[in-house]
This record gives C-alpha cells, structure tokens and sequence, in this order.
C-alpha cells in the first residue's frame, strides 16, 4: 500500500503503513495550504532544488522528525550547515532510504538561494526531479521544470506508477507543455502540481485532467491535504 497526500504547490508526502517521505514542503508560505509543518510526521526530506517555495519549511519538518534531508550535494550541504541530518547527491545518483530508493534525474529550471540582506544570490547546485521507489511502486516528482526531450527516454526506461508534473506555467511547463510531458513519461497516473499558489501560476487542473482523457491517460485532480491510496 502507498498512500500519496498533496499538501499544495509541488509539496508530496508518499508513505507506506509504517514509514514516509515528504517532498519540497512549503506549507507557511502557501495560504492554499491545510496542514502545518509541525503536523507533518516523516522519515525523510526530499528537495528538488533551492527556491524559497521548495524548502521554505523542510528545516523545522526535518528537526521535528530528526528526519534526513536529502538534496543535490550543494543544497545538502548549505542544509547541513543549519544543523541537518543531510545526504546529498548529484544526477543520475540514487539513494537508499531502506523503505525508498531515490534517483535523481534531471530538470530544467533555476535553483539559487537569495540572501536579501546581502542582497546576492548564492548558488545551490542544479534543479532536480526524483524517480521513487516506494511501497511497491514507482513514483515520477519532475521538480521545477520545462518540457524536454529525454522525458521521453526517461519514460521508456520506467514504467512509471504515478507522475507528478508542474502545470502552473510562467516559472515552470504550463498545461499544454505537461500534456505533452505526461505522454512521454506514459504514467499509469498522472497527478498535476505546481499551480494555483500565486495568482500568476492560477490553472484549470481539472481542465487538465480532462485534456489528459482526451488521449488516453488517467489523471486525477488533489487538492491540498488530500490524499489517494495505490
């Protein structure tokens, strides 16, 4: 059994019936949200990349839980320097929780750590995607990104249970981009993420889904604190 609960934005929580992961929480910064990071009970971080609405809440969720955080090397690094239990890694890599392996897979996007009083921006390694194997099944969260051409060959190399893809557009792949990603991951499930939070990146996931019928594949619409079970 693997239950999948949105907890908004690109913010996933996959738990088994005794251990779980939860990836990129952002739930102070997101009003859409239900839940409250000192809810969240969880084995495991796992961030895709360095912007605020990625991470903003993975310290207090990690210390919380004393939790490890898992991230590209440059990110897990800056998190270990605020006291964190941390693992990181680069593309292509995989992790081994014992109840989930993690591969790190590519993602087209920014990923940087904006230090206001300073007014610079440090750098925090590459944007990510993760392909999860948990509770029997194989997980697809695309990180941050824009459509590109080996979405397809990861898709062929997987077979992938559930894929989690940015809709919102603007700072990430809009609708009609994804639509074109979930055919090429070729997912039993695809699961829109990433929308909705700020006026700017506001879609019709249901309009989505609908679209997603329209050629053959199954999607399904989560709204924050909502949860299925595979």
């Amino acid at each position: 059994m693997l239950k999948i609960t949105f907890h908004g934005h690109s913010s996933v929580q996959l738990g088994t019936e005794e251990k779980s992961l939860i990836i990129d929480p952002f739930l102070r910064g997101n009003e859409l949200a239900v839940t409250k990071p000192e809810d969240i009970k969880t084995d495991a971080v796992l961030l895709t990349h360095a912007h605020m609405d990625h991470i903003l809440d993975a310290e207090p969720i990690a210390k919380a839980n004393h939790a490890k955080v898992v991230a590209i090397v440059e990110l897990a690094t800056y998190m270990s320097w605020k006291g964190l239990d941390t693992i990181g890694m680069n593309m292509g890599g995989t992790v081994d929780l014992g109840f989930a392996q993690a591969k790190m897979i590519q993602a087209f996007h920014t990923s940087g750590i904006v230090l206001e009083e300073e007014q610079r921006i440090m750098y925090a390694g590459l944007p990510a995607g993760y392909i999860i194997n948990i509770g029997g099944k194989t997980i697809l969260h695309a990180g941050d990104t824009s459509l590109f051409g080996d979405m397809k060959m990861i898709g062929d190399r997987h077979d992938i249970d559930v894929a989690l893809l940015p809709i919102g557009g603007h700072f990430t792949m809009g609708p009609e981009d994804a639509l074109q990603a979930a055919e090429w991951f070729n997912a039993k499930l695809t699961i829109p993420v990433h929308y909705d939070t700020f006026p700017i990146i506001r879609q019709d996931a249901e309009r989505f889904v609908q679209q997603l019928a329209e050629k053959g594949l199954e999607g399904c619409v989560l709204a924050p604190g909502q949860s299925l079970t595979l």
